[in-house]
């Protein structure tokens, strides 16, 4: 075994990582046992650190991950991600990588897996409610499942979604374009994925069409929500965790005023990859919550540090 820490900056990530290898990662994960605690959230005045551990076959990981909303006007990244690749037989770092552009693949491979499973499979339409990094790579999962005729994408910000659908509209086959509402946006869309920071109901219930399905992407903390309620009722619910889910996911808020409970949720995102069906009637709705996984990091960051070493890429350190 070669001695020292490989460190990746994002341009070494950048080199390796694709939405298709990051969905192949993911999905073969979900299928796998692994040991994976809730995330340990830290707060801040400016935003808040979450701490995500797991052990997945030959690795350990920790991604230390900030999510600062003000940073946008600094030209930071809202999410900052940093992580560190363990070999489980001796515990060494092999690598410390950046971790932001992992988050983004890994988010999106996980609406693609999701919708894969849990969207009717005559789908061909995608609402985007939401047009920062998090929906592009959303779309890009999704296209690659489906074969989307139509994506519309609504931010609050003009600029950023003429921008969004400038950019993406190169990047798949589909009709993109520009809603001026969220309401158009999402009311004839088989898929919907939201990935904004929204702490109250932006997208109502009666703009969703029987069969829709939802990746409701943005809650991922106490108090955020972004569906509203009356959604759930109707609705086949999946997670990612349980755990997380209840104290920070889409669900939070749900549950916590009572309008559903942990009883209302049908399963979860590994037990669908293994087989549970979900989707019982054509005209059901459903919602997959999505906190975000550290084992979807570990999958992600175990196949770049491995490409790494394919390719050469990196610089190696020696930290002991």
């Amino acid at each position: 075994m070669e001695r020292g820490t490989l460190i990746l900056a994002r341009k070494d990530v950048e080199e390796i990582i694709s939405i298709d290898k990051t969905m192949k990662a993911v999905e073969a994960a979900l299928k796998q046992e692994f040991e994976m605690p809730p995330k340990i959230y830290l707060t801040s005045p400016k935003g808040d650190f979450r701490a995500m551990p797991v052990h997945l076959g030959k690795y350990v990981e920790i991604k230390w991950v900030s999510v600062y909303p003000e940073n946008k006007n600094k030209g930071l990244p809202t999410v900052i991600a940093t992580i560190i690749l363990n070999d489980a037989a001796t515990s060494l770092p092999l690598a410390v990588m950046d971790g932001t552009l992992i988050t983004n693949y890994r988010t999106g491979a996980i609406g693609g897996i999701a919708s894969k499973y849990l969207a009717r499979k005559s789908s061909k339409s995608l609402g985007l409610v939401g047009a920062g990094a998090q929906a592009r790579t959303q779309l890009l999962a999704i296209s690659r499942v489906f074969d989307l005729s139509e994506v519309r994408v609504y931010d609050l910000d003009e600029k950023k979604r003429e921008t969004f659908a400038r950019e993406m509209s190169q990047r798949i086959s589909g009709n993109l374009l520009e809603a001026n509402s969220i309401r158009e946006c999402v009311s004839e869309a088989d898929i919907v994925s939201t990935t904004t920071p929204s702490r109250e109901p932006i997208v109502l219930d009666e703009w969703i069409q029987d069969g829709t399905h939802i990746n409701a992407i943005g809650a991922d903390a106490k108090g955020k929500e972004e569906l509203d309620p009356k959604v759930f009722r109707r609705a086949k619910i999946v997670v990612d965790d349980i755990r997380q889910a209840v104290h920070g996911g889409e669900i939070n808020v749900p549950i916590e005023k009572g309008i559903i409970t942990e009883r209302d949720v049908a399963g979860t995102i590994m037990e669908v990859v293994k087989g549970k069906k979900i989707r019982e009637r054509r005209g059901d709705v459903t919602v997959f919550c999505s906190t975000g996984l550290a084992v979807q990091d570990v999958a992600t960051a175990a196949m770049v540090y491995e490409e790494a070493l394919k390719k050469g890429l990196g610089k190696r350190i020696e930290l002991f």
